[in-house]
């Protein structure tokens, strides 16, 4: 048994380090790299969106007094991720933590889907979270030490009924297997792979006025009877990139308001 001091464990504290959080100019990506920063992070943030979400982020971070970089880049081009790990390095003094929250969701019935459709799903929600872990771990490998969070989705292990989303559901099962195959690839040198799937929650997607119909059947096919916020995304984050889950890797973490139960 380790030294146990009698001093409160800060199993989640995160102060010292660097992450890489893709997608973080909105919705769950967004809310992660903000609470990274809440628990001491400087956090380098990534997206391709032309709006100011990366600034909102940024100005969130500065007053929660942690530093911050803000790179527009695409996931789907490892050449830019490369870069973009290196500008991390370079300017934030590291990086030992990333989230690849960098996603799109689209439906259509199989059988009219174009083949650019799917392809694109596959682009960025499957190679783009492959070329993020790669120009990540590259640096982590290096130093022995460093743990990745990929966001997946429930629709990688259950089918969500009335969506035809064959090519979505495909995308984040691939996340989630690829994601557990790099954790044991990488398991003796120091990093640690794992996946959240979230359930459905209230992204600004999920909660447009169009999906009001939608949103509503979401909630009455989750037991808790309600969708997530993206607030409640942050706990499982910050919990398997911590010492918490020091001995965790190769896990998906289901964050589905026990929808997957029934």
């Amino acid at each position: 048994m380790s030294q146990i001091t009698l001093d409160a464990p800060k199993l989640f504290d995160l102060s010292g380090q660097v992450a890489f959080v893709t997608g973080a100019g909105s919705g769950i990506g967004q809310r992660i790299a903000m609470g990274l920063a809440q628990c001491g992070a400087d956090v380098a943030l990534l997206d391709r969106r032309e709006d100011d979400g990366l600034a909102v982020t940024a100005d969130f971070i500065a007053r929660a007094g942690r530093s911050s970089i803000s790179i527009a880049a695409d996931v789907t081009s490892g050449a830019a991720l490369h870069d973009a790990v290196a500008r991390t390095v370079k300017d934030l003094g590291g990086l030992s933590l990333a989230v690849n929250a960098a996603g799109i969701a689209t439906a259509n019935p199989a059988e009219e889907m174009a083949e650019s459709q799917f392809q694109t799903m596959m682009d960025i929600n499957l190679k783009g979270v492959f070329l993020s872990c790669q120009a990540e771990a590259k640096v982590m490998l290096a130093q022995g030490r460093g743990a990745i969070v990929n966001i997946a989705s429930m629709s990688g292990v259950i089918v969500n009924r009335g969506l035809s989303q064959c090519h979505y559901n495909a995308s984040k099962a691939g996340v989630i297997h690829m994601s557990k195959s790099m954790a044991m690839e990488w398991v003796t040198r120091g990093v640690r792979v794992n996946t959240i799937s979230p359930g459905y929650t209230a992204t600004p997607m999920n909660t447009r006025p169009e999906m009001v119909h939608q949103t509503r059947l979401f909630e009455d096919g989750t037991p808790m009877g309600r969708m997530a916020s993206v607030d409640e995304m942050v706990g499982p984050a910050v919990f398997l990139l911590s010492g918490a889950a020091s001995y965790v890797t190769g896990v998906d973490l289901l964050v589905d308001g026990g929808f997957c139960c029934w």
